[in-house]
């Protein structure tokens, strides 16, 4: 993760572990990384003085705990940057994080997600039905992006001829995300470009609604700015950022990562294709065995004992939530991808790529149903999926997915 680390010709294993955990060459499958790094301690020595933790009972123990704080989280990892990615309630904490939370939550409670389902579902079946028409089709641009870009763009109020320029400006933020240790010049260059582009287009969208309202979440949050929930600009904007990159990046992650696992795991698919009531719980599945998001970061504010190692206020660890998601001392099993293991009836310890307590994710609602959907989409209509070659990996750390997945899929 740093200049000495890089060096590794007489490193140890878990030195070793450490290093590929993060390595671009690696994204394909880090797992073998996180088995290195859970067996040799829940807390593993970590770059900048901060500590990885590896194993789910110390990871949740420390994300449902509030006097760890989130709010550290740009100095940790982006302390050099030239530009300052604009603030939102993900890296504040209460009070601060509970009044912009609580203007937002109110767009993704499980009532009104649920009332995008038709939304949704018709969605999926249009480009569904273009990609069996095609058969051999990229899954990523052919399903994985169009689904929660066009949701969330929608639910914010982008005019649908500028989806495109925010997927592209939110992926150049997503990259950014990393530590930018891991950065190059050009990959820092063009998060900066992303930045100020956000800034821009959404800083002229919020004045045009400013002007002339509308049913959607911008106005929403201007109208709230207005009537004195005192909403700065800097937040008004950092909400929107985190609502965007988070809203649709994280989800196609999820997406990709579900057909890719259904395709490896090819009994699997036979199980949802006939148990397509499976598509709900398969969602949480999906999610703890190849999260979309690796890790966050905690800082003690507090002198806080995990067992039994005792952390100083000002402490900080960097949470491997996909590491936690394997730990066979949680999960039977762990590395087997089993699509009934949260179904009705079944007892699972609960995954963490939602994280846990204060910054449990205010979008889970929606991504549970936009993959459920698309699960059962593929339940009922598609006979059989394989992959044309094998999948392509973007170097991100932290909002880990592939950058193309080329499938075959033949209709039932």
């Amino acid at each position: 993760m740093n200049s000495d680390q890089s060096a590794v010709e007489e490193s140890t294993p878990v030195q070793l572990a450490v290093v590929e955990s993060v390595a671009a060459h690696m994204r394909h499958n880090p797992y073998g990384s996180y088995d290195v790094l859970r067996a040799a301690a829940p807390f593993v020595p970590g770059p900048h003085d901060t500590h990885l933790v590896t194993r789910h009972h110390e990871a949740q123990a420390i994300m449902q705990d509030p006097r760890w704080s989130h709010a550290e989280e740009p100095e940790l990892l982006h302390g050099d940057s030239e530009v300052e990615l604009p603030g939102s309630f993900l890296w504040m904490e209460p009070p601060e994080h509970t009044r912009l939370r609580g203007l937002v939550s109110k767009a993704f409670t499980a009532r009104t997600v649920s009332g995008m389902r038709e939304r949704a579902e018709r969605l999926v079946e249009d480009l569904m039905a273009k990609m069996l028409a095609e058969r051999d089709v990229d899954l990523l641009e052919a399903l994985a992006y169009p689904l929660p870009l066009t949701m969330v763009c929608e639910l914010l109020g982008v005019p649908p001829e500028a989806h495109e320029h925010v997927r592209e400006i939110s992926a150049g933020i997503a990259r950014g995300l990393d530590p930018d240790v891991l950065l190059s010049k050009p990959e820092l260059d063009a998060r900066t470009a992303a930045v100020h582009a956000f800034l821009e287009f959404f800083g002229d969208l919020v004045e045009q609604r400013r002007r002339t309202p509308r049913a959607d979440l911008i106005t929403a949050l201007v109208q709230a700015d207005d009537a004195g929930a005192r909403l700065t600009r800097t937040e008004l904007l950092g909400t929107l950022l985190i609502l965007v990159v988070a809203g649709h990046e994280t989800t196609v992650n999820l997406i990709g990562n579900g057909v890719l696992a259904l395709i490896r795991n090819p009994e699997q698919f036979e199980r949802l294709r006939g148990f397509p009531e499976l598509s709900e719980p398969a969602v949480d599945e999906v999610l703890r065995y190849d999260a979309p998001v690796h890790l966050t970061t905690r800082t003690a504010h507090d002198e806080i004992t995990v067992s039994g190692r005792t952390f100083a206020p000002g402490d900080a660890v960097i949470v491997l939530l996909a590491s936690a998601n394997r730990d066979p001392a949680a999960f039977p099993r762990a590395d087997e991808f089993d699509i009934a293991r949260y179904a009705r009836g079944r007892k699972a310890e609960r995954h963490l790529s939602f994280g846990l307590g204060l910054h449990y994710c205010l979008g889970a609602p929606l991504a549970r149903l936009e993959m459920s959907v698309v699960l059962r989409a593929i339940a009922d209509r598609v006979a059989s999926m394989s992959l044309l070659e094998e999948p392509l990996y973007r170097p991100n750390v932290v909002v880990r997915g592939m950058s193309q997945l080329r499938v075959r899929m033949e209709a039932r």
